[in-house]
């Protein structure tokens, strides 16, 4: 099975080749690379160049991240699809091991799988295990995911119409619940495959699309439940509760964290 990855890059040339390197050097052969810059002036797109064919390159402008993505995967020919940041990277063995889940769960549309949360120079400061999932407990934030870990078929990501370009702080995120909605078969997987970089530069680090970051989720609240989220509701403890005691894998996992 053919994985098809795409990274988008903007200006982020320190990090960048460990994350190139960390997709290339995977031992699964089946592997097509496309990398997105809309304009880097860093020493980004030469470095990109450096590789030669061994990738795709979308080098033209683009309105944002989500756009960036869907403009990727447009080309992809692949049958798994997956994307990393240009400052997250991948673990050697995670292709050949999400290939594998998916060769032998012919059913499977979207597989979750963990990894750690690191700082700048790479040093892991937590790892992230993810909880069980539903559209509703997600919409409540109370569920652990991982993006890092996150792999799904071209014909599920098709279906759903790619991400939604409006979205410019949690697109991976209102991917994910789109799956759901389209009833979207998942696996879930405790084996961590990747690092997810968090710096005070990062998007997430900055938290400068804090209050943009709000109005998404309570659109996508409202999405499911047709009505304005109210906080500190019956549900809202329910579906915390029930990350906690009705999910004793994730707890287990999460309460040990680094020790597996």
């Amino acid at each position: 099975m053919k994985i098809s990855v795409v990274t988008i890059s903007f200006n982020q040339v320190g990090y960048l080749k460990q994350c190139i390197d960390s997709v290339l050097d995977q031992d699964y052969n089946d592997i097509e690379y496309i990398i997105v810059d809309p304009g880097s002036t860093d020493g980004s797109r030469e470095l990109i160049e450096s590789y030669g064919d061994r990738i795709i390159k979308i080098f033209e402008p683009d309105s944002g991240p989500a756009n960036g993505l869907n403009n990727g995967f447009r080309i992809a020919t692949g049958d798994i699809f997956y994307f990393i940041n240009s400052d997250d990277y991948v673990y050697p063995g995670a292709f050949k091991y999400a290939a594998n889940i998916f060769k032998n769960s012919k059913k499977i549309d979207v597989l979750l799988a963990a990894g750690h949360r690191v700082d700048a120079q790479g040093k892991i400061n937590k790892t992230l295990y993810p909880s069980s999932i539903s559209k509703y407990s997600y919409v409540y934030g109370a569920v652990t995911l991982f993006q890092q870990g996150m792999f799904f078929s071209s014909r599920a990501f098709k279906q759903v119409g790619g991400f939604n370009e409006a979205n410019r702080t949690c697109w991976d995120g209102e991917l994910l619940l789109d799956f759901m909605t389209s009833a979207a078969s998942f696996k879930r997987s405790m084996k961590k495959v990747g690092a997810f970089r968090i710096y005070p530069e990062s998007i997430t680090g900055s938290q400068r699309f804090a209050e943009k970051y709000k109005t998404d989720k309570e659109r996508l609240f409202k999405s499911v439940y047709g009505k304005n989220h109210k906080k500190r509701t019956i549900i809202s403890y329910y579906y915390r509760a029930f990350k906690i005691i009705g999910d004793p894998l994730y707890t287990v996992k999460h309460l040990l964290g680094n020790s597996l």
